[in-house]
C-alpha cells in the first residue's frame, strides 16, 4: 500500500517508520515545516514536500493525517480534490470520524494508536493499543490490518465510535497527562531540596507495575487514604507560598478521600 504521512510531529515520527519497518510503501511525508518534512523523509528514505497542501502527492492509497487537532479540519478538506478515491484516516483521539464526511470524502477512517509519543523516544508498537474507525467496512478491515501489523497482536486492535474514542481520550489525559504534570511538579520542588529526580523513578516505577495486578483503586497510597490530617496539614503550610499548588494539593487529597469513600 502506498502511504503519504501527512503531518511530521511526534506521532508521525513514530508511525512512519513502524509502517515502513512492516513492509509498507510510505511514499512521501508532508509538513507545514520544511525542516520537519526533510528529517523525517530522510529516515524514511522518500519524498519530502511542505508548505501548501497542493504539494501532497495524489498517488497515494492511504493519506494518513497525523497533524494537530486545531489543524486537522482544514488538511481533511484541502487534500479532497484529485484524491477523491483515496483513503483518508486520521490519528487523533478526539475528533470525529465525520470530519471526512463533512469535506466530501467517502473512504474516511481513524487510525488511533493510545499511547504517548516523543519524537526522542522509539515507541514498542507491540505494547500499543489502536482503536479503529472507518465509514466503510472494507477501509476498516484494512486499517485494521494496518494496527495488526504494528501491534503482532490482534487483540491489541479494537473497533470503535467516535464517542467511545472521546472518552478513552479523556481518560488517557487523566492517566497521562495530568500524571506527567504531577512528575514535573514533583521535579521542581526536588530541585528546591537539591535533589534529581531519579531519586522518585523506583516509586513511580513500581506505581505503575502495581496496575498489572490491582486497580487503581486498590493501589492507592498515601495520607490520604489514611485519613492523616496531620500530614496533609503539614504539606499544605510547606505549600503556602504556591497557593496554585496548595490547592491543587487540597483537590487532590479531596478526590482520593471521596474515591475511597
Amino acid at each position: 500500500m502506498r502511504i503519504a504521512i501527512i503531518g511530521a510531529g511526534r506521532v508521525a515520527t513514530n508511525v512512519a517508520p513502524a509502517l515502513q519497518a512492516c513492509g509498507e510503501d510510505v511514499v512521501e511525508v508532508w509538513s507545514k515545516s520544511r525542516t520537519a518534512a526533510e528529517a523525517l523523509a530522510a529516515r524514511m528514505g522518500c519524498k519530502a514536500v511542505w508548505g501548501s497542501y497542493d504539494a501532497v502527492t495524489r498517488e497515494a492509497d492511504l493519506y494518513l493525517l497525523a497533524v494537530t487537532d486545531a489543524a486537522l479540519p482544514d488538511a481533511v478538506a484541502a487534500l479532497h480534490q484529485g484524491r477523491e478515491q483515496a483513503l483518508m484516516a486520521h490519528t487523533a483521539g478526539s475528533l470525529p470520524l465525520s470530519l471526512f464526511a463533512d469535506a466530501g470524502h467517502k473512504r474516511g477512517g481513524v487510525f488511533y494508536p493510545m499511547q504517548t509519543f516523543s519524537k526522542e523516544r522509539a515507541v514498542d508498537f507491540s505494547t500499543v493499543h489502536f482503536f479503529i474507525e472507518a465509514a466503510q467496512e472494507a477501509d476498516a478491515q484494512c486499517l485494521t490490518a494496518l494496527a495488526t501489523a504494528l501491534t503482532g497482536n490482534d487483540e491489541r486492535v479494537h473497533r470503535s465510535t467516535s464517542a467511545l474514542r472521546r472518552k478513552l481520550h479523556l481518560a488517557a489525559v487523566f492517566a497521562c497527562n495530568f500524571a506527567n504534570h504531577c512528575f514535573a511538579i514533583s521535579d521542581e520542588l526536588l530541585h528546591d531540596a537539591d535533589l534529581d529526580f531519579s531519586v522518585m523513578l523506583p516509586l513511580v516505577e513500581e506505581t505503575v507495575a502495581k496496575l498489572h495486578d490491582l486497580s487503581p483503586r486498590e493501589a492507592q497510597t498515601g495520607p490520604a487514604v489514611r485519613r492523616d490530617e496531620n500530614v496533609m496539614g503539614l504539606q499544605r503550610a510547606m505549600l503556602a507560598n504556591q497557593p496554585g499548588l496548595q490547592r491543587l494539593y487540597t483537590l487532590m487529597s479531596e478526590g482520593i478521600i471521596r474515591f475511597m469513600v
